[in-house]
């Protein structure tokens, strides 16, 4: 017995020598390195011909050291307190007011309702000629929106320019609390409709809100949709407590995993229901992702709602905000997290890179298949795959030309300006009188684009005269331009379904903000349509 002992002691001893040898050999090797690095930077302040900002220095090499790693884990300096604040609570000290870059200026493009910049008048299309007295020509957006924030309380005073007039704007900062729901309703009659933004701090709390509020409106409602395209995710706390709206206490809803075991713990609701019996349906794309993937990929594990739209962004990493010196904060993925039938959907693998230093998505191969409560089969490595999927609309060249000369935004503008109101979101359409005034007014404007086939006749055209065919096809390409610029000219009729949609969103943000543009949107959205459709199968 003795011998067994002594073997089993030596056995253990082998085992945890390499451990124990590694683990110093690791130390060696961080504390090497760092020495290095101080003597690097040490010789840089002494003998580089400029001198060297040492706190931008040291942030660009923490920045670089971390980008190595994954888009997640980030280092802020106390000056980016605010940014984090914004991030994790949906927060910050300002005005009230996005803003947008054009040229060498700034304009205010979404005031937000019942925030300081609305309340004191400004408009979307209002240019930002200075703040507190500094001209914002050739500054960036985030410059413009750092001198806009500040301490809640604190007076700020912009110059604004409108219709050619400028004009003075004192406002008084506050807490600014983004709105997690900037709206629900009902769409379709009987359908109730939650758009959710993010997941900060009481997000759950106002999507239990805007549930028990339609539920009241209509007792008889038949099926609620929650949106969370475009939504990046956020506290995955919340993202829990919306799960719990709709399964029993106690469900397991998420379990994180990584390499500090006492980070390690499995989420359960732990509120009691209300309403584990109505359908429901989640809206995901490309850009729900994080905290909505939990939503959206827990509720499909438990089979208790439909999950419409494109496939979500595949972000299965779970982030700590650790407290450092003077004031500053690291942002670091700490776990991986998993929902009910034991997957993952992280769809990048960032510990694995290729030769141009790109980190590769989980391959097919290595896709696992899990089962959901009811048994279908799921799997996990890229992502959530909605159950039902609609395919996403893409701009047309005319779309994205508009857009990007702000042609759609100046019309709104002028438009808001020159009405004095409007009927209800819910009822407002672009009239046939309204879409050739906005016809007439592109042309006054002299609209030009490019489309892809014009830019392949282009490339032809000069490989042509590269290997000395041009004369040769000379008068096909002309033919052929000349019939792309003919058929350009129906692009207003071909497109109108589009461009009017993108007409009535910019004129309903003028009058009603986000609520009204998210309003007018809901009778011609395809996801919505769908989702409602799948509900009414329940």
């Amino acid at each position: 017995m003795k011998k067994v002992t002594f073997f089993i002691l030596a056995a253990t001893l082998l085992l945890c020598a390499p451990t124990a040898r590694a683990q110093e050999d690791r130390g060696f090797e961080i504390a090497k390195n760092l020495e290095i690095f101080s003597a690097v930077y040490k010789n840089l302040n002494l003998n580089y011909v400029d001198d060297v900002d040492p706190g931008k220095t040291i942030k660009v090499a923490i920045d670089a050291m971390l980008a190595s790693l994954d888009p997640y884990t980030n280092y802020f300096p106390e000056s980016q307190m605010e940014d984090v604040k914004l991030q994790l609570l949906g927060q910050y000290g300002g005005v009230g007011a996005l803003i947008m870059q054009r040229g060498d200026s700034i304009y205010i493009s979404d005031p937000y309702k019942g925030l300081p910049a609305a309340e004191a008048g400004l408009k979307a299309g209002d240019r930002i000629v200075a703040v507190d007295g500094q001209s914002t020509k050739g500054k960036k957006t985030p410059d413009v929106s750092s001198a806009m924030r500040g301490q809640a309380g604190t007076d700020v005073t912009l110059t604004v320019e409108r219709a050619g007039k400028e004009f003075d704007v004192t406002l008084k900062r506050r807490e600014i609390k983004l709105p997690n729901v900037p709206y629900y309703g009902y769409v379709q009659g009987d359908y109730g409709y939650i758009k959710l933004d993010e997941f900060t701090t009481d997000a759950a709390k106002h999507v239990r809100e805007a549930f028990v509020a339609l539920k009241k409106e209509k007792p008889g409602m038949k099926g609620v949709v929650l949106d969370l395209r475009g939504n990046g995710g956020g506290l995955m706390n919340e993202a829990v407590d919306i799960v719990n709206i709709w399964v029993p206490r106690g469900t397991l809803v998420v379990e994180t995993k990584g390499k500090v075991a006492s980070k390690n713990i499995k989420s359960y609701t732990r509120m009691a229901p209300e309403d584990t019996e109505i359908p429901v349906a989640v809206l995901i794309d490309n850009n729900s992702a994080s905290a909505s993937e939990i939503v959206s990929g827990s509720l499909q594990d438990l089979d208790r709602a439909v999950i419409v739209g494109q496939r979500s962004y595949g972000k299965g990493l779970v982030q700590n905000i650790l407290p450092m010196a003077y004031n500053s904060q690291m942002k670091v993925t700490v776990s991986k997290y998993y929902i009910p039938s034991g997957r993952c959907i992280q769809a990048i693998d960032y510990s694995h890179r290729d030769e141009n230093g790109r980190a590769v998505k989980v391959p097919d191969s290595l896709k696992t298949a899990f089962k959901t409560k009811g048994g279908r089969t799921v799997y996990d490595g890229f992502g959530i795959e909605p159950d039902v999927e609609v395919e996403p609309e893409y701009m047309s060249n005319l779309g994205v030309a508009l857009a990007q000369k702000f042609l759609v935004f100046d019309y709104a503008t002028d438009y808001y300006r020159s009405h004095k109101e409007i009927v209800p979101a819910d009822e407002f359409e672009i009239s046939d009188e309204m879409y050739a005034d906005f016809c007439r007014y592109l042309k006054e404007k002299n609209l030009s684009y490019s489309t892809v086939t014009e830019r392949v006749i282009k490339e032809l055209r000069e490989v042509a005269k590269e290997e000395k065919y041009d004369g040769a096809i000379a008068e096909q390409l002309k033919d052929m331009e000349a019939a792309l610029e003919k058929e350009k000219e129906g692009d207003l009729q071909k497109h109108r379904e589009e461009v009017c949609e993108m007409l009535k969103s910019e004129i309903l943000n003028r009058y009603y903000y986000d609520e009204g543009r998210i309003q007018g949107a809901l009778k011609s959205d395809k996801v919505v349509l769908q989702a409602v459709k799948e509900l009414g199968k329940k």
